[in-house]
């Protein structure tokens, strides 16, 4: 990717005219015009501004840096790394906290970095293990509504979770694969809206003869600066009513 295409690919992926850019970024429409066509060099601050404005991920910061000839602004460290050990413990807290309900850390592409105790106990006889891929698991036909009575309600805000993800990043190709993968699960397209106005959807799971109605959150460090960190996902589970509580405490 050389700057000036990366730069109009990120602004057509915004849907952010050559003038509103301008005007956000400071910058004249003019020169903005320049740097697309590569008339004109940018500065490394001119990068940073423009990424800031366009609200690329810190990788994809990174990369239109390289792409200008600067080096990159924001550290991408293994998750062992000794800089990243107060966030290590900070997420491992948070999970180990959340017990007697389940809870499970995600990377950027949905593999399972690290799950709590009730999380192991609850979907570990289900492949669902450290180092395993929720999104394969999501696009291996049949698996999914297995695990999730409602897989079709669940699969479907699932898909638009994960297509916003994607688009965020302006288009994780692994990511792209689930979607097309899920969008053609037949389970996720035959299902449609009841209008039942409730205000959260939980996840059904099956356990053995039992049901087990959960519903999700997440949490994000808000001002990670390092890039694998900046896409970590903490997956909080709680349950929804008496009954699926004593269940979980029963597991």
């Amino acid at each position: 990717m050389d700057f000036p295409q990366g730069l109009k690919d990120w602004r057509r992926l915004r849907r952010l005219s050559q003038l509103r850019l301008a005007l956000e970024a400071e910058v004249s429409p003019r020169h903005l015009a320049f740097l697309e066509t590569g008339r004109a060099r940018p500065s490394r601050q001119m990068v940073l501004r423009l990424a800031e404005v366009l609200a690329l991920p810190r990788g994809d910061c990174n990369g239109l840096l390289a792409a200008a000839g600067f080096a990159a602004q924001y550290p991408a460290l293994p998750l062992d790394a000794a800089e990243l050990a107060a966030a290590r413990r900070a997420m491992d807290w948070t999970i180990a906290r959340h017990a007697p309900y389940p809870a499970l850390i995600l990377d950027r592409l949905w593999v399972i970095v690290a799950m709590n105790d009730p999380a192991q106990r609850l979907f570990g006889p289900a492949g669902l293990l450290p180092g395993v891929s929720m999104l394969a698991l999501m696009a291996t036909p049949g698996l999914p509504g297995q695990l999730i009575e409602n897989w079709g309600e669940v699969g479907h805000h699932t898909l638009g979770r994960l297509r916003a993800e994607s688009a965020a990043a302006g288009g994780i190709p692994q990511i792209d694969r689930a979607v097309a993968a899920l969008a053609a699960d037949p389970d996720v397209a035959a299902w449609r809206p009841t209008g039942g106005g409730r205000v959260v959807i939980p996840a059904v799971y099956r356990l053995g003869q039992a049901r087990l109605p959960l519903i999700s959150t997440n949490a994000r460090f808000g001002t990670a600066e390092e890039v694998v960190l900046a896409d970590m996902k903490i997956e909080l589970m709680i349950p929804d009513g008496p009954d699926a509580e004593a269940l979980l405490l029963a597991v």
